[in-house]
């Protein structure tokens, strides 16, 4: 009998979801960073994400309270970002060890409450239950978002030609930034209003394993040039590819745009970093997958 640790992450939802039925109203299922809902606004779709953060696999027992409760949010946030679109209504459910003290727990949800109003969202209910001694905490994070439809970028849409770009720098995200990043919700807006974006999405676990999900929902392969990826300080392209969590924009956009892109993006934008990370081809002839990366089950 196969355990989740034959499969992995990608192989285990693909076989969850593959007999789920979506109804009329359903625009986008599983398979992309939110689901897509038409509640019939004339202009605007709804948004609905869930996320998780597991103690000892998203963050150590002895980080700071508050920033745990920061990187719970913005994940989701981040996620709302990488469609086009803005976080709405949010619901966090906590689940302890018995032994865990208040004052841990009044931080973290300062920590929350700092990112959801960063970013116009609201923590508006949740749950609360206990683990047995010994068990990991985890922070659920369920949330409803808002794009225009005109607006909407998912990751299936890339198309062969396509210049891969990346915002910020890549790597080392363990030092300190997974725990203190900011959403690019501003940019992913700004981006999906201005410029004709065929593909977006968030990078969490690394351009190694974000960027071949991206290229096969879009039916494409992908070309990498090492040389241009953009690393943090002291870190080297491995790693910069396969850390994740660096929750920076991954999308693809055609060649004819870039020069306008630059240009506007460094007005915008003077202080974070636009990258061309490579390009999409046709599948047969660019690489189908990337050493690296983290993968639930398997890492």
């Amino acid at each position: 009998m196969k355990q989740l640790t034959d499969i992995g992450e990608d192989a285990l939802i693909a076989r969850l979801v593959r007999d789920l039925e979506s109804g009329a109203d359903v625009v986008t299922g599983p398979g992309d960073d939110c689901a897509v809902v038409d509640i019939g606004h004339a202009d605007r779709y709804q948004l609905l994400k869930t996320d998780c953060l597991v103690e000892g696999v998203h963050y150590l027992a002895d980080a700071e309270a508050e920033k745990v409760g920061w990187k719970a949010i913005a994940r989701v946030v981040s996620d709302f970002a990488a469609m086009g679109g803005t976080p709405s209504q949010l619901l966090v459910t906590l689940v302890m060890p018995g032994g865990q003290s208040v004052d841990y727990l009044e931080q973290l949800y300062r920590g929350m409450q700092q990112c959801a109003a960063q970013f116009g969202a609201v923590i508006s209910g949740g749950e609360t239950s206990s683990v047995p001694t010994g068990s990991a905490a985890v922070i659920s994070v369920a949330g409803t978002g808002w794009v225009r439809k005109d607006q909407l970028v998912l990751r299936s849409g890339g198309q062969v030609g396509d210049l891969v770009m990346v915002t910020g720098l890549l790597g080392g995200s363990i030092r300190g930034k997974h725990l203190s990043f900011t959403p690019r919700v501003t940019e992913a807006a700004w981006l999906a209003e201005y410029f004709p974006l065929h593909a977006m999405m968030d990078l969490s676990d690394g351009v190694a394993k974000d960027l071949p999900r991206l290229a096969t929902m879009s039916g494409c392969g992908f070309i990498i040039r090492e040389d241009q990826v953009p690393c943090s300080e002291n870190v080297d392209v491995a790693a910069a590819l396969g850390d994740g969590e660096d929750y920076e924009l991954l999308f693809t956009i055609a060649p004819d745009h870039l020069e306008r892109l630059q240009s506007e993006w460094g007005r915008q934008f003077p202080d974070l970093a636009l990258s061309v990370l490579g390009e999409l081809t046709v599948a047969e002839v660019g690489i189908q997958s990337e050493a690296g990366g983290w993968e639930h089950f398997t890492s």
